[in-house]
């Protein structure tokens, strides 16, 4: 068979319609089927639309007989209509491209290490910190309870530039936000654009797995606190050469253990060296005993991108 071989059929009226294929088929107006070598297809449509489904075998062979009386077409159409009724509509591929322009914004903590003004040539290594959900707001003073600023408020020297950034309250870290404060500090301090590093505390461990999972290319490690990526885990072939060190309790009631274990697995399924550091018996705060420890430091700051 070469050619095309249509049949089209109309009902005989409304009250027709209703009697031979019940409420179901009272908008059916007509019928269609249509033969091809490759394909066969019933439709089904009145003035408002149509629909295409498969024709059955025993139908393709009666519609090429030409075996369609007037007696048996409404015996055979409620079937045919069911068919067509029941299928998806047409859709037709279509695609878009275009920008989307966010403003972002955050207050911050700048802490310089101990040399920076004596040495104008000497480029430093840069550590960008994000803090947890209870210090939002407006008041940078309480960025200075937790993590790095804690300890540079301490008197802690870190050889390292520290910025630790501020959310504002009913918000969460907006991962092109945090790289775009990133860029401006490398862009506007002497810092060292292969060790640039990345850190947070729940809610910022979260926008840690973000950013990172945003902008891989920008960091040379992170080290997500007791947070955890959601759903990006399905993401994580894209931060497998990135170095990254994950630590959490195992009795973490705020964010349980799982979340920082589901993003490792994937990791590892990836082909990463992620490290995962659990502590037992410990709660949600995690991070005072990660941020305290040398070892901590000594791994970040030797982190250096290619």
């Amino acid at each position: 068979m070469s050619a095309n071989m249509i049949h089209h059929f109309r009902l005989q009226s409304s009250r027709e319609r209703k009697e031979e294929r019940g409420v179901l088929f009272q908008d059916v107006e007509w019928v269609t089927v249509a033969m091809t070598p490759e394909d066969s297809t019933a439709r089904a449509g009145s003035e408002t639309g149509f629909f295409f489904a498969p024709c059955p075998r025993a139908l393709q062979r009666r519609a090429l007989a030409g075996r369609f009386s007037r007696m048996s077409l409404p015996r055979l159409l409620p079937a045919l209509a069911l068919l067509a009724l029941t299928a998806s509509a047409q859709q037709t591929p279509h695609s878009f491209q275009g920008e989307a322009r966010i403003p972002v914004g955050y207050r911050y903590l700048l802490a310089l290490p101990e040399g920076y003004e004596a040495d104008t040539a000497r480029q430093w290594p840069l550590v960008v910190f994000l803090h947890g959900a209870g210090e939002r707001g407006t008041d940078l003073e309480l960025l200075k309870k937790h993590g790095p600023p804690k300890l540079v408020e301490a008197g802690q020297k870190l050889p390292a530039i520290v910025a630790s950034l501020q959310c504002e309250k009913a918000r969460i870290w907006d991962p092109h936000g945090v790289k775009a404060v990133t860029d401006h500090l490398a862009a506007t301090l002497r810092v060292d654009t292969r060790r640039i590093y990345l850190t947070g505390l729940s809610m910022g461990g979260f926008g840690t797995w973000e950013t990172a999972l945003e902008h891989p290319e920008t960091y040379a490690a992170i080290a997500p606190i007791c947070g955890g990526a959601g759903v990006r885990w399905v993401m994580a072939e894209r931060i497998k050469d990135l170095p990254c060190w994950i630590f959490h309790g195992d009795q973490d009631k705020a964010v349980p253990l799982e979340f920082s274990t589901k993003i490792h697995d994937a990791l590892i399924k990836a082909g990463s060296q992620a490290k995962l550091t659990i502590y037992p018996g410990v709660g949600h705060d995690s991070w005072t005993q990660t941020y305290e420890n040398q070892e901590f430091w000594d791994w970040l700051l030797a982190q250096k991108r290619e």
